[in-house]
């Protein structure tokens, strides 16, 4: 999910404000007569890592529509009642429910002064129509009382869409609560806070081993190790969604699961600085872009990865091929000229969820290295707490997607186990990739990104009214960079007033992927897009709502001749904008 900010602009509305001395470091109980009310706590203790905003300053977004909410209320502050959690998926029922909201902010920087924003989405526009109520905090932890009475509402609120919290500084870490104070009629369990996950016991590293699937043929890994313990510079990559981004963690670039796990790689093998680290996570992305952008965000630092760590388990409901591209981005790893290892690695969603049993036959057939995050942690999610219990799902995750600092540890230390057991083991024999059957259909082994910048002698493009480029995009912290690249910078973009005449690619290729800008924003509509001369699909960029990359196949398996496609505004939306991101093309064979 996105790093977005929260959009408050336009009129501040009516705001409630308190100020608590914090002598005891802790939130102090309101006063009457809201502490009287039951309440559920929906954050808790909860660690989080603003970024910076545009026009200064910073923002941390917790994202609560599609149910999120009610989540949170069942997961955190153990709600059951099925009534009451229904009543928080809508703006109607949370009126009905919530007499006022509790919200408090701690800080290194006690004294400094924080907003915390309700933010409502719209019917008419997600983001700017809603209600956005915005009450000054003091980062000491002392709570805030916001009664719903004092909120001048919007009037076309769906549903509470982001609890959102401003900051003057950059980069703050800082710990949350916000809870519900609910109107008379309505009563809330009793809230027990989880246990802290007790790192160092037996029970946790027994809880560890249960996340090794397989070795498989550790011939590549095993010569990795050995480059690292000889002196030898080693470089161990990630890619992968926005687990691999580092979402969830705080702050991501130190907690995120392939910093750690690559610590834990130095700790183990290195001499001195000989090991090199690369973070190629995009969030909201699937491999079917990550088949794409693979050399330019892994390969094109100039260092070949001698290690390379797949995490798309859960992000690859959104590859249409079902396993093709994941194949294909295996397999692009596999046969790079300096031979690196590939594992897989599978992380899983709130739900319990993710792809394993579609992606592990690939990591069967080429008896690669395997880790399963589900596999470790969600038989002991359903344990009591004094029954055997390691971590709960609300210590894990940081929402029903990501996971926490504590989930990312997690994951690092599974990957830790396998680097142990490989370095235990005897190396194998270098097995024959090429002559394994396929287990779907890796047609794109060969895959290149073409956009504005990297173009291809063998396409002649006509912008048309695709004339502008759009830097409102999604932006991401790759490697160890305290700064966020924009993905696609390089792009086509249509706007009102450029007006509706099409965007035309004629290509010599087998296939051709399209790659489009999604967003939340209204300014933009949707695009059609035809193959010689024949309508394939329409491409919406509301799909998700939310502003990143999608990758679509616009045509496969045709005979490689020069094809012609065709990016049109859809009609209805024909004074929007649009923007085309990239392509993904078949390279020629040099």
């Amino acid at each position: 999910m996105p790093k977005a900010w929260v959009d408050v602009s336009g009129e501040v509305r009516k705001a409630s404000e308190r100020r608590k001395d914090m002598s005891n470091g802790g939130p102090k109980a309101p006063k009457d007569p809201t502490k009287k009310r039951p309440s559920i706590f929906v954050l808790y203790d909860k660690t989080v890592e603003a970024y910076k905003m545009p026009e200064g300053g910073c923002v941390c977004p917790l994202f609560l529509d599609n149910g999120r909410l009610a989540n949170y209320a069942k997961t955190i502050g153990k709600v059951e009642d099925e009534e009451l959690l229904s009543l928080l998926k809508s703006a109607e029922g949370f009126r009905k429910l919530v007499h006022s909201v509790g919200v408090s902010v701690a800080c290194d920087n006690k004294e400094q002064e924080a907003e915390f924003v309700l933010h409502m989405y719209g019917e008419s526009d997600v983001f700017k129509s809603g209600t956005k109520h915005v009450t000054k905090l003091i980062t000491n932890g002392s709570e805030a009382e916001i009664p719903l009475s004092e909120v001048d509402w919007y009037g076309d609120d769906v549903c509470v869409g982001q609890f959102a919290f401003r900051f003057k500084g950059d980069g703050e870490v800082a710990t949350i609560c916000v809870r519900l104070y609910l109107n008379d009629g309505y009563t809330a369990p009793e809230f027990v806070p989880d246990a802290p996950v007790e790192f160092d016991s037996e029970a946790y590293k027994e809880m560890i081993a249960k996340s090794f699937v397989s070795l498989g043929n550790n011939v590549r890994l095993k010569r990795a190790i050995e480059k690292a313990k000889a002196g030898e510079d080693v470089t161990v990559a990630f890619i992968g969604g926005s687990i691999t981004e580092g979402a969830g963690a705080t702050p991501s670039q130190k907690t995120c699961y392939s910093k750690v796990a690559y610590d834990r790689f130095c700790a183990r093998f290195a001499k001195g600085d000989n090991v090199h680290y690369t973070k190629a996570g995009v969030g909201g992305t699937s491999s079917e872009l990550g088949m794409i952008r693979y050399e330019r965000d892994i390969l094109g630092r100039g260092d070949k990865p001698d290690v390379v760590i797949v995490e798309f388990a859960v992000n690859d409901e959104g590859d249409e091929t079902k396993g093709d591209c994941y194949e294909t981005l295996v397999r692009k790893i596999l046969f790079q000229d300096n031979a690196p290892a590939v594992i897989l690695l599978f992380s899983v969603f709130e739900n319990d969820w993710n792809l394993q049993e579609r992606l592990s036959p690939v990591g069967v057939r080429y008896d690669l290295p395997m880790v399963s995050v589900r596999d470790a942690v969600v038989e002991q999610f359903y344990l009591p707490a004094d029954g055997g219990r390691i971590i709960s799902k609300n210590r894990f995750f940081y929402d029903i997607y990501h996971p926490t600092s504590d989930g990312h540890r997690i994951m690092a230390d599974s990957l830790d186990y396998l680097f142990g057991k490989a370095d235990e083991s005897p190396a194998g024999t270098e097995p024959d990739y090429e002559a394994l059957a396929t287990v779907f259909r890796p047609e794109f082994v060969n895959v290149r990104l073409l956009d504005r910048k990297d173009g291809f002698d063998g396409a002649e493009i006509s912008c048309g009214s695709f004339t502008e480029s759009d830097m409102d995009l999604h932006y991401v912290e790759m490697n160890l960079d305290n700064y966020r690249t924009p993905m696609f910078p390089n792009n086509w973009t249509a706007t009102e007033e450029t007006g509706d005449e099409p965007f035309v690619i004629k290509i010599k290729s087998p296939y051709l992927l399209v790659i489009t800008k999604d967003t939340g924003s209204m300014d933009f509509g949707k695009a059609d897009i035809y193959v010689d001369g024949e309508y394939v699909l329409t491409a919406d960029p509301h799909a998700v709502g939310w502003t990143h990359s999608t990758a679509q196949i616009a045509y496969r398996g045709k005979e490689n001749v020069v094809h012609t496609v065709e990016i049109r505004k859809n009609p209805e939306t024909k004074d929007k904008k649009f923007t085309i991101l990239g392509f993904g093309y078949e390279a020629p064979e040099e």
